[in-house]
């Protein structure tokens, strides 16, 4: 028997028992489609984490004011300012590899234009914190050295706010006031969307650090030329470790700190968090690809079932195909070939409303979801293999009748 005779064969075989053949792929249909969905989702929200992350900017490390000790009461991370503009230039000069080194104040307060106002972050820095961001303009310009050296009432706006506090209108050029201070706005910042935890990073207005510290957030922090943040991008990933190592040893000598005291500071590797966070997402996606996947068995072992019914049915079929001739690779051929058509086609299906189902959750949930080309062709693969597995046993058993008994049963 020729493959085609042995195709043309199977598929009649199938279609003479529709429903029965329907139901059989039926398991095999939910477990590819549960794949594709599974998957896609699951590609679709590492890729969102991912993209998060990365809006953060690359190779970073965040050091911010740690706890200090007053009368022996130790008063908690943050509670004092110990970091200053000269621990961030000190980081810049003397640390391997440092890109950018910035520093950062922050509040929030309310922007005033015209008849509108908007609740929004105040971000008091320099020119490396857009360096170590990797955050562009939309329009307009950055702040010039010497705006930032005479402190002067210039302001960068995020899209959110250009949106809530301006409306349609141009912003480039208005003034507007934070705390009766008025401002003009010089600059417009590229969209950069949510943060990993969910915050809208395009809401902040960037004002120049001395301008920041004097006219907005308070005197303290303009008497001390101190600072909230400091926000350092290293060269490369693997420059990250040795530096911050460097960095806390550069601090500690800065800050007089002796062996036994702790340090008054904290630093965070942003990049082992993106990573921490990209491994989770990656394990999250393979656990939904693995619950799926039993869906498959499931349908293999429906396979299986039906096809060893079938050869019962078709013994005599099967007897009458040997006595005239027929080889038993024939038969085994002809039995394996209808497992794999009915497995291959409950793939086909399945993918299709796999891909449905992904579509409709993602549309449904606001999710993202990445669908690949080879997750289609391993969901083929599998049902077919899945076929040629389970369909072995019994196209096996079929080939080895023998053909007097099997034309003897009724």
């Amino acid at each position: 028997m020729s493959l085609l005779e042995a195709i043309r064969s199977a598929l009649s075989a199938i279609g003479a028992n529709a429903l029965r053949s329907a139901l059989t792929m039926l398991g095999i249909i939910i477990g590819v489609a549960a794949v594709i969905a599974m998957v896609a989702i699951g590609s679709g929200a590492r890729e969102r984490v991912d993209s998060q992350i990365k809006s953060l900017g690359a190779n970073l490390a965040i050091i911010q004011a740690g706890n200090v000790t007053q009368g022996g009461v130790r008063l908690g991370a943050g509670a004092s300012s110990t970091l200053t503009d000269e621990d961030a230039k000190a980081v810049a000069a003397e640390v391997e590899d440092v890109v950018a080194s910035a520093s950062v104040i922050t509040t929030r307060a309310q922007a005033v234009y015209a008849g509108t106002n908007w609740s929004t972050t105040i971000t008091a820095t320099d020119l490396d914190f857009f360096t170590a961001r990797e955050w562009g303009l939309a329009e307009g310009r950055l702040f010039e050295p010497e705006e930032l050296r005479r402190g002067e009432i210039v302001a960068i706006i995020g899209q959110t706010v250009a949106k809530n506090l301006f409306g349609e209108s141009d912003p480039l050029g208005q003034m507007f006031r934070i705390r009766n201070v008025p401002f003009k706005v010089i600059g417009v910042m590229a969209g950069k969307g949510q943060s990993a935890l969910g915050q809208d990073q395009d809401d902040v207005i960037f004002v120049p650090l001395d301008t920041g510290r004097r006219r907005i957030i308070g005197r303290n922090y303009a008497r001390d030329r101190s600072v909230q943040t400091i926000m350092v991008k290293f060269a490369s990933e693997a420059a990250i470790a040795p530096g911050i190592e460097q960095t806390r040893a550069l601090l500690r000598q800065r800050h007089r700190l002796v062996e036994d005291q702790d340090d008054d500071f904290i630093v965070r590797n942003l990049t082992e968090i993106a990573n921490t966070a990209t491994a989770a997402a990656s394990t999250l996606s393979w656990l939904l690809a693995a619950v799926a996947g039993v869906s498959l068995l499931v349908g293999g072992i429906g396979i299986m079932n039906i096809m060893l019914v079938s050869v019962t049915e078709r013994t005599r079929e099967i007897g009458l195909r040997l006595a005239v001739g027929a080889r038993q690779r024939d038969v085994l051929s002809q039995f394996l070939i209808e497992a794999t058509t009915l497995a291959t086609i409950g793939g086909a299906v399945g993918i299709a409303l796999g891909i449905g189902a992904a579509t409709g959750i993602a549309r449904f949930a606001g999710w993202p979801f990445v669908i690949s080309p080879q997750t289609i062709l391993v969901a083929v693969g599998v049902s077919g293999l899945i076929g040629v597995f389970f369909g072995f046993y019994p196209a096996r058993q079929a080939a080895r009748l023998d053909p007097i008994e099997a034309l003897r049963r009724e």
